[in-house]
């Protein structure tokens, strides 16, 4: 597919955010900010096939709104996307352009599409905003879905809407979440009733490289000339830096199952660490850890798509020891 560069690349914004988070509204304010010389545009995706959104959005000269329907921009296949917005950019000759993926969406897979090489030249990325509903912090089974998770995690600028409607659980759950996601989230604001300043999230994108690469036992095991193996499935670790931390990460099969107290161990006697969060298949059931330095948390959770653990440090660390004492665990070979 033949892209076509505007004159200048456009300024992009990628507004991520949990199902009734409140990114309809914050853009609605957003484009309200429009001066009356630019033109902006908006890409929306809604999962169903009826779009609803895009008719909350402004329809006055000076905007132009492009909805894909069904399916997740995110996730399914590129080409779509990909269309859409060359055409959009094409068309419209946008001064600035905002993307609104559905709540369903993992924002960090639609951001690595649009920072490829051949997009540099049409589009001008801007930090990546994911709005979470503030009111609903003191909702444990909310928060702890894994998608909800993922979107926080991907964001350089954290929105917390409804503030106006938070109470003082919220506020305590808040100031956990920002010591959970303190690697990843770059700031931290506060809406109500979807207001902001264009000016406080136009920022640049600053990425976090992911380094994903098979388990280091398995690297180990290479000879030095051998290149690295691409990793394409389960089982694989990745390390990744981000404002002076490191996050270590692995990630294996659903199917693996792991010792409980054995695991246990490991992970108590770790040292050196900021964040330890994992999710486990056990011979006690799955499993959930959550250890900051203060509190060591685990308890029975539900079925995860897989096994993970990450470790978030300011410390060198010896990741091969933590590797093979987490794999000694493994109680099947399934």
């Amino acid at each position: 597919m033949k892209l076509f560069a505007p004159k200048q690349a456009v300024k992009t914004h990628i507004i991520s955010g949990f199902l009734g988070a409140g990114k309809t509204t914050l853009l609605q304010h957003l484009l309200a900010q429009k001066p009356e010389h630019e033109t902006w545009a908006v890409l929306m995706n809604e999962f169903g096939q009826i779009g609803v959104d895009q008719q909350m959005l402004p329809q006055q000269q000076g905007y132009e709104v492009k909805e894909l329907l069904g399916g997740c921009l995110c996730c399914t296949s590129q080409l779509p996307m990909q269309i859409a917005l060359s055409r959009l950019i094409q068309d419209t000759q946008p001064d600035r352009l905002f993307i609104e993926p559905t709540g369903l969406g993992h924002p960090a897979q639609l951001l690595e599409q649009l920072t490829e090489p051949h997009w540099q030249s049409q589009i001008n990325m801007r930090a990546l905003i994911t709005v979470i509903d503030g009111s609903r912090l003191h909702d444990h089974e909310w928060t702890a879905q894994n998608l909800y998770q993922d979107q926080i995690k991907a964001a350089q600028i954290a929105v917390i809407s409804h503030a106006d409607q938070m109470q003082d659980a919220d506020e305590l759950a808040l100031s956990t979440l920002k010591n959970e996601y303190i690697a990843y989230v770059q700031k931290w604001l506060k809406s109500e009733h979807g207001l902001l300043d264009l000016q406080e999230i136009d920022l640049d994108y600053h990425g976090i490289k992911r380094n994903i690469q098979p388990l280091i036992t398995v690297q180990k095991s290479l000879n030095q000339q051998e290149p690295m193996p691409e990793v394409k499935q389960l089982p694989y670790h990745y390390v990744e830096t981000a404002q002076g931390y490191t996050v270590a990460g692995w990630k294996f099969s659903k199917r693996w199952q792991f010792d409980f107290y054995e695991l246990l161990d490991v992970l108590c006697e770790l040292q050196n660490w900021v964040r330890i969060k994992g999710i486990f298949n056990t011979n006690q059931g799955w499993m959930t850890f959550n250890f900051n330095p203060d509190q060591f948390n685990y308890k029975s959770g539900d079925e995860n798509i897989d096994n993970r653990i990450e470790v978030i440090t300011q410390h060198e660390h010896d990741w091969y020891t933590l590797e093979t004492q987490i794999l000694k665990c493994r109680i099947n070979e399934a």
